[in-house]
């Protein structure tokens, strides 16, 4: 398994739309990545606008099909005008 810690810090006043358009990204994931066991978005409770995806994969193959849909790509342009800085990311590997 392969896990994804992604920080994303938005605009305090453009949460809300951010917030729009990664749930409907969450969703289209969830109806369309079996292998995408887990894709979370999470609000810090101290820092305001910073937010974390926590995603775990079933394989490598799976976190490259992730990046490589349309839905996920169309995501990431119409999210651009919301954040505050680029994407911090961060690939672990499952321990098991």
């Amino acid at each position: 398994m392969i896990g994804v810690v992604a920080v994303l810090k938005v605009q305090p006043d453009k949460t809300s739309e951010f917030e729009a358009v990664f749930l409907d990204l969450a969703a289209k994931v969830k109806a369309n990545e079996p292998g995408a066991i887990v894709y979370q978005l999470t609000k810090s409770k101290t820092e305001a606008g910073v937010y974390k995806v926590l995603e775990l994969y079933a394989s490598e193959e799976a976190l490259k099909h992730h990046g490589g849909t349309d839905y996920f790509k169309a995501a990431g342009a119409a999210m651009g005008p919301f954040m505050a800085a680029r994407p911090e990311i961060e690939y672990l590997d499952a321990v098991e």
